[in-house]
């Protein structure tokens, strides 16, 4: 005989939520107080959108990713599976905002073009921190809370301060990673990376 997968739940929002009846949801996902998922967006499976986390339309969320509480995900963003989102982040949509056009006339949808922000597999954006469109923050990327991307973070990559810089390497268990010779070792899980070209890659 061979086990079989417990069936995941179906997904869950609470009363106070608002979901757009055409968003999808993937089975297991949270949908807490007060969120809001917009007309479009695709949220995967074994996901948690927290109190007052707002998905834009046509937003793409992949598998298991955490959006926390008051975090602001705005359209055309792509999140790749297991990405974090921490506390009140903002991923900006719009390179050159205003509230009007030159003549006054308040700005509406066919006056400006929404730019996405991508973020790779497992990176995390701390709490706080804003990724300006477009940015694509690499796969297991790490952006300290209250940091501001301006630009592309290759995969990997810690990035602190305003605008953000990198600062270290981090691992896939996120933890930042230690120089042991030619090499970079994970803390917490041993795993070997090699830099080379301002990359970061495991080491075989």
């Amino acid at each position: 005989m061979t086990e079989t997968q417990p069936a995941r739940p179906a997904a869950l929002a609470a009363a106070s939520a608002d979901v757009d009846p055409s968003a999808g949801i993937g089975l297991g996902t949270r949908i807490w107080h007060l969120a809001q998922v917009r007309e479009g967006a695709r949220v995967g499976a074994d996901c948690i959108i927290g109190r007052g986390a707002y998905i834009g339309p046509g937003v793409v969320l992949g598998d298991a990713c955490k959006v926390q509480n008051h975090a602001l995900v705005y359209e055309p963003a792509v999140l790749a599976d297991g990405v974090f989102i921490g506390p009140a982040a903002v991923l900006t949509n719009d390179e050159f905002p205003r509230a009007v056009t030159p003549d006054g006339r308040l700005k509406g949808q066919d006056d400006w073009h929404a730019v996405g922000v991508t973020i790779g597999r497992g990176a995390s954006i701390g709490a706080r921190a804003v990724c300006i469109a477009p940015v694509t923050v690499g796969a297991w990327a790490l952006v300290a809370a209250g940091a501001v991307v301006a630009k592309d973070v290759p995969a990997h990559a810690l990035m602190v301060g305003v605008p953000a810089r990198r600062v270290g390497w981090v691992g896939r268990a996120g933890r930042p990673l230690v120089r042991e010779g030619g090499e970079w070792v994970c803390p917490a899980s041993g795993e070997r990376y090699i830099e080379r070209d301002g990359a970061l890659t495991p080491a075989h």
